[in-house]
């Protein structure tokens, strides 16, 4: 079982991402990628689904039209973890941020 970040672990790992932000109320993070059309949106989620299943490791995204709203965090460790911030990461690299 994976562990939350919590303290200077959970900080260093937040400064390395750009555009990601804490949610309020949970203990999740967020962050909202804007594409050129449909075709570009629809291509960045499938490409971050192989990512994802070869992690276990799955997103909560809401899409519409060109924008898809991310939010991440590892439920059965009941919080943000590692594998949100690797998720996020790739995401942030295939989305080419």
């Amino acid at each position: 079982m994976v562990e939350k970040l919590i303290g200077d672990q959970r900080q260093e790992a937040l400064a390395k991402l750009k555009g990601w932000r804490e949610v309020e109320g949970r203990d999740a993070i967020a962050k909202t990628f804007v594409f050129a059309d449909f075709n570009a949106a629809f291509g960045f989620m499938t490409r971050v689904a192989l990512v994802a299943e070869k992690l276990d490791h799955h997103p909560e995204w809401f899409n519409v039209y060109k924008t898809v709203e991310v939010t991440l965090s590892t439920h059965d460790a009941g919080g943000l973890t590692l594998r949100d911030i690797a998720l996020a990461g790739a995401m942030d690299r295939i989305a080419g941020a």
